[in-house]
């Protein structure tokens, strides 16, 4: 996992995004623990405090309970909801790719032949 100080990110939202994205794409499997709390902090040399917000945050959106003595653990992921979480994070994306786009002063149909290309490209 890497961290980055200066991004104007929170480290501890950074770390979230990260466990999210990784149990969200199956890395993490039901049942299966996060790294401790102190690890974590150690490894990334950061505040024990810090790694725990983000672990409270996955708490807060389902994808892990905190088990005494043990650590957090990844819940099951229900299809329906893992497929309304990617799809907000494509609207996000493509949200942000317009405003970038109304700053560039691009067309929309300029907009719509990027993302054709770019989708093209995926294929091969």
């Amino acid at each position: 996992m890497k961290i980055l100080q200066n991004s104007g990110i929170p480290i501890y939202q950074q770390i979230a995004d990260s466990f999210r994205g990784e149990i969200l794409s199956g890395k993490y499997q039901q049942g299966e623990y996060l790294p401790s709390i102190r690890s974590l902090a150690r490894d990334l040399r950061i505040s024990v405090i810090t790694t725990m917000k983000a672990y409270e945050q996955l708490e807060a959106e389902g994808l892990v309970t905190a088990v005494q003595g043990k650590g957090f653990c990844v819940n099951a992921q229900d299809s329906e909801m893992l497929r309304e979480q990617h799809m907000r994070k494509v609207e996000d994306a493509l949200m942000e790719a317009i405003q970038s786009a109304q700053i560039a002063g691009l067309t929309e149909q300029e907009l719509e032949q990027t993302l054709h290309t770019l989708l093209q490209m995926k294929g091969e």
